[in-house]
Parts: C-alpha cells; structure tokens; sequence
C-alpha cells in the first residue's frame, strides 16, 4: 500500500491555470517582492475578479465562490511564488469579506460586498497602534455615540495600503468599563471621509505600504458597525486566524530562495543539504496551512503556523544572503528581500505573542502569575 501526496487532477489543473495567470500578469504590471502587501495592481486584481478567484471560500449567498479554502491557498501560492500583484485585494478577499459575511448586516453585505468581488476596492486594517502592537486590548483609538453616528479620534500605525484603500476595517474603543478586550467595537470607516490624515511610513527597504493614520472628529453613521457593539473582541480575534494561517506567511519571499537556488553551487555537498532542510520547510509549512485550510488543525493554531512559516522566510533569506554574497547588490530588489527578512516575525503579531498563544490557548498551558 502506497500514499500518494500529489494533488487530484482538479487541482492540478487550477495550479496549472493559475500559475499562467500569474505569469501573464507579472509580464504586464511587474514582479513584486512580498507582493501580496507590494504588488498593487486594481487591473490585475480585476481578473483574478474575473477568474473567480476573488471571494473563492466565501458563501455562495454572499456572491463567493462556496469553494473549498485548498483551492484558495492553491491560487494564492502561485500568485505569490512569481510575485504577481495581488495587494489591491487581498486584504479584503483574505480577512475583510470574511469579516462581513460572518458579523455584518444584511445591509453591509450589499453594500461592501461586490466590490470586493469585482476587484473594484481596496481595504486596509486599523488594528495596531503606537502603544498597542501585538497586545490589541489596550487599544485607545476611541468611538463616541453622537446620536445616529460614532465620533472617532485616535491614531493607528503600520496600516498596510491605507494610503490607496478605499474603507478602512476599524478597531475601536467603544468603552472603558471592564476587562481591556471588553468594549472593544469594529466600525467600516470610508477613507475620504473628513478628519482622516494619512501619512506613509518609508521603511529601511523603501517599501512604503506601511502608514499612520490620524483620525480627528470623524464623523461615521452607527450603519457601518459591524456585529456587537462592546464585543468584538472575539470577532477580531476570528479574523485573524485568517491573517495568520496563509499561505503569504510562507510564501513572501519565494522568488528570493528560487534566485538564490538559481546560482547556487550545487556541488558543494552543504550547500545541497541547506536546500534539502529550505524544502523540508516549505513541506512542512504548506503542510500546515492546507491543514487549517481544510478545518482540520485546533483554534487558535494558526499562531503556530505563523510561528513556523515566517521563521521559516527568515531561514530562506539569510541562505539567500551566504549564496549570492556580493551578488546581492547587484539588483536592488534582492538586497531588499534580504534585509526585509527580521519583519516576518513582527508584522501580524510577534513570534513570542504567538508562542504565548500557542501555550495558552492551545496547549492549556497555565500563566505566570503577574508580580504584584
């Protein structure tokens, strides 16, 4: 009896397709590292929109797919291996869309819906702040009732691609009695709106996706409100098994460790074990995002594979480093792959926030008492 690991034929033939789209598309708008943060193209994600691969997993009564989420990670591995520019929706297929069909209304799914699915709009996710990073309870970016409307004032920092979205996914405080995680409420904020000031973060690699955003007296209708008002704490913390558990979490920097394996001396008998222990990791990482695709890994899990996959990228860049040397500074965008690698374990929650989750959430583990 023998196991076969291969894809069955109807996956095979999606990798297939969109493994051609995704060349076709670097051929027309450009290659992109990281480039499901960098690559922003709305004509290319227009036809992911028109391949159906905008909204796969979501519910068909939503205008999704009803796909299984394999056949998602399938697409979006392809995309990202090449570099193809998925930025200008993927934040919203990912996390967003999801997000609304789960908690909306009626009402918000209409309405913010089909532009996911058309490619049309862009999200981006007001979640960190300058004293609130991976601890998101002790968020302070407030939202006061104004009869019909909320009046939010505050500041977030490191929003990926808030200076060209459309909305802005918001997390706010909504009040203060209670536990840090209660009051907490997620409110869809058009980013046209006024009192928004949006400022680009230049980081030391020259990508400018990062931003801060100030908000000051907005003025938002209590309609864009999404779930319960006080309690999204549990909601924020589903959407962000999707952010975790991707695909883009072990695939960013691929079209580096394909450049480094190009020029590699393969002779050199350690050089052939360091590419053999890169794609021992790259099994064991899709691994793991398949599994939580498929429904079959515990709650709370998809820290564990953060954990491991961007650990991982980091292992793939300082091998990309020792094998092109000097070559590194040839092309601009190699040197910054490399040197983008330490942000892996930071953005989208650090290393040791997901291990704390891991042994809290997963494993049971007990706390530390806190020193009184």
């Amino acid at each position: 009896m023998s196991l076969e690991f291969s894809f069955p034929k109807e996956l095979q033939d999606l990798q297939k397709r969109a493994r051609s789209v995704a060349e076709e598309g670097v051929k027309k708008f450009g290659s992109y590292p990281d480039s499901w943060i960098n690559g922003y193209s709305k004509e290319f994600s227009k036809i992911l929109a028109n391949e159906g691969w905008l909204g796969m997993t979501w519910p068909k009564e939503h205008g999704g797919g009803g796909r299984p989420g394999i056949e998602r990670m399938v697409v979006a591995e392809e995309m990202i291996r090449v570099g193809a520019p998925i930025a200008a929706s993927w934040i919203a297929d990912r996390q967003m869309g999801p997000s609304i069909c789960n908690y909306g209304s009626e009402e918000q799914q209409k309405r913010f819906l089909p532009g996911m699915l058309s490619g049309e709009t862009t999200w981006c996710i007001g979640m960190s702040e300058p004293d609130s990073g991976s601890d998101l309870a002790s968020l302070t970016t407030s939202a006061e009732r104004d009869g019909s409307d909320f009046i939010i004032n505050g500041q977030k920092i490191w929003t990926s691609l808030a200076a060209i979205s459309d909305y802005c996914y918001l997390i706010v405080r909504t009040a203060n009695d209670g536990p840090p995680h209660k009051g907490l409420s997620e409110i869809i904020v058009p980013m046209d709106q006024e009192g928004i000031e949006i400022r680009p973060i230049v980081d030391s690699v020259n990508n400018q996706h990062f931003c801060e955003i100030f908000f000051t007296d907005v003025r938002v209708s209590e309609t864009n409100l999404v779930g319960e008002e006080n309690r999204a704490f549990a909601q924020t913390m589903s959407q962000l098994e999707h952010e975790r558990g991707g695909i883009d979490r072990l695939m960013s920097n691929r079209p580096l460790y394909d450049e480094a394996c190009r020029v590699a001396d393969r002779s050199d008998p350690l050089i052939r074990q360091e590419i053999a222990k890169l794609e021992i990791g790259y099994r064991l990482g899709r691994l793991l995002v398949y599994q939580g695709a498929l429904g079959q890994l515990p709650s709370g899990f998809s820290a564990g594979t953060k954990c491991f996959c961007t650990e991982h990228e980091q292992r793939v860049s300082d091998f990309a480093a020792r094998v092109l040397g000097a070559k590194a500074l040839a092309g601009s965008s190699i040197a910054e792959a490399i040197c983008y690698a330490p942000a892996y374990t930071i953005q989208g929650g650090t290393s040791d926030i997901m291990r704390n989750i891991l042994g809290e959430r997963v494993l049971g583990l007990p706390r530390e008492p806190r020193a009184k």
